[in-house]
Order: structure tokens, then sequence, then C-alpha cells
């Protein structure tokens, strides 16, 4: 197991902090007395969600991220500021290109130019493709099925590369579905597209139904299967991955599956509604099953993830319930 130095890094910036993800590592950065500052252009994010310093901007501003950098005498980097709808990806590939390898090359030249050593990615298990086992290894074969996917892992061998010329540290953890929430933050998009928030709006009626894409997949209800994970779990794991004294890429997961179809199932008995379902027709490029091993990141992080499927759930449900508008009431 791993023994933190602690507050080994002390200036934080956090890029794309006003995010869901972002939003609640900030919230945890805070409670362990880190110095936070929230970078986002707001696109996707929402300035009600960030409770720290500021900075409005993109990375593909390359003289704000410098300029930063270098105000804030920053310590280390955790970045989540990827486009990352897989079917928006197979539609518009040159917007994930762009904005997920090269406006993010910027931030490891900022890194450079300002001697910034740590960098923590939230990288994604889409990076792995059709997996070749269950559960996902990290050498395991990693082929992408999508845009989203592939810029990913272009990223990564970046990392490796900066690792190897300017002793750059990173860490790259790959994980699958993030849902939950805190007292705090949960999660707004717009439009959403993620099963869990989707399915509250239809338990509050906000929606006439979720749509389930693909009926047919071999699994055993025919809907795809994925490894759902607390948004606090995974705060927890960029948290230990912060001071981990090395590089590495690490899978995060509960390690178990679950269907589309039991996460509405799940869901009904979370919040005593019926959600109305149709199915429709599967999205490009999604893999049947996604589900990986975090053995690794246990071993070596000390990471354990503490919430079921059903009190990922019940914290969605009890956010939904005091923000049916997000952070727009």
């Amino acid at each position: 197991m791993l023994l933190l130095k602690s507050m080994q890094h002390k200036n934080i910036l956090v890029l794309g902090g006003a995010g869901y993800i972002g939003s609640i590592i900030v919230e945890e950065l805070i409670k362990k007395r880190y110095n936070v500052i929230a970078y986002d252009n707001l696109s996707k994010g929402h300035r009600g969600a960030v409770e720290c310093t500021f900075v409005q901007g993109d990375i593909a501003d390359s003289n704000l991220l410098n300029e930063t950098m270098k105000k804030f005498n920053i310590d280390a980097v955790m970045h989540f500021c990827a486009l990352s709808l897989v079917g928006e990806s197979m539609e518009r590939p040159g917007d994930y290109f762009r904005n997920n390898v090269a406006s993010s090359l910027n931030i490891l030249e900022a890194m450079r130019q300002n001697n910034v050593k740590k960098i923590v990615f939230s990288s994604s298990a889409a990076t792995y493709g059709e997996p070749k086992q269950i559960p996902i290894q990290e050498d395991d074969p990693t082929t992408p099925t999508n845009p989203y996917g592939e810029t990913k892992l272009m990223f990564e061998k970046m990392l490796k590369w900066y690792k190897t010329i300017y002793e750059i540290d990173f860490v790259a953890l790959r994980y699958f579905n993030a849902a939950g929430a805190t007292e705090l933050h949960g999660e707004h998009h717009d439009p959403e597209t993620h099963l869990i928030p989707i399915i509250l709006d239809v338990a509050i009626r906000k929606r006439e139904a979720v749509s389930i894409f693909g009926a047919d997949y071999p699994t055993k209800d025919g809907t795809c299967i994925r490894d759902y994970i607390h948004v606090l779990d995974l705060a927890s794991a960029h948290l230990l991955a912060l001071e981990y004294p090395d590089s590495g890429i690490f899978n995060l997961g509960s390690g178990e599956g679950f269907s589309n179809k039991e996460i509405v199932e799940t869901a009904e008995k979370v919040t005593g509604k019926i959600i109305n379902k149709k199915f429709v027709d599967r999205r490009a490029g999604d893999p049947a099953v996604l589900i990986a091993s975090s053995a690794k990141a246990k071993a070596i992080l000390g990471w354990q993830p503490k919430f079921s499927l059903q009190e990922i759930i019940l914290s969605a449900w009890l956010w939904k319930q005091k923000h049916p508008d997000g952070y727009d009431n």
C-alpha cells in the first residue's frame, strides 16, 4: 500500500473544475486543505459549482494556461477538460481531436515551461475498445472503437513521452461510468446524456421515458453492461494518485457489471417510482461489456471503493430532489 507524503503538492490546478467530476474533486481537495484553483471555460461546467479561486478560460489558450500556472505557483495539475460523449465523437471527431489532443498538448507545454512535475489525468476505459477479457487488466490491448477513446489513449501516450523527456510524473485513471452526488454537488449536463440522471429525470416527471440504446447485445438481458463508480470513490482515487510518487496507469471501478435494465430496476427500488423506458437502436462505437479489474489501484494506491450501486443512485436521487434543474435553481 502507498504511504502518502501529506501535502507533497499544495497548489493544485483543476482543469475542468466547474464540471461534474471536477467540482467534486475540488470539494474533496478543499476538505484536505489543498490550495485549489479551478480553471474552466464553462461550456459544460457551472460557475455555481465552484467554491474556490476560479479562472475562466479554455485549455486552447496557451498564454492563459501559462499565466495561471505562474501566478498561482502550481505544484500539480488535474485534467478533466475532455469532450466525453461517445456518440458525439462518432459524429464530430474533429472536435474531439482538437480539444482532447491538440489543446491538451498546451497543458503539458505550460507545465514544462513552469516546472510543474505532476499531472493526474482523468482517462477512460474507452481506451480498451471491445475487451479481450473480463475483467479488463491495465496491460490488455488498447484498441478504441470510437474517437473519444482514441483521443484519451493519444493523450496517455503524450504523457509517457513527457515523463521520459521532461520527467513530468503522471497518473492516468481509466474508469467507466461515474455517478452519484455529494450534498453540495451533483450531475447537471445540457443536454443530459448519462443514464442515471436521465432515469431520475423520469422519476421526477421531467422526462417521459429513458431510452435504452440496444436490446440485442450478447449479454444476459440484451442491454449493455457497465461498471459504475460513485463520484466520491473516484475522488478518493484522484487524491491518492496526486500524492503517488511515481507514474502509472490504473483502472478504477467497483469490479461489478450492471446492465442498463438492472440500473433502471435499481432506480425504481430507490425512488419508489415506475421508470418508463423505451428501447432504441445501438449507439455507434458502444462495446457490449466494460468491467475492469481495480486490483492494481487497490494494491499500489491503497484505494478502496466504498459505495454500492444502490448507494450511488440514492445519493444522486437526494441531490436531484433538491436540485431538479441542476445548478439553474
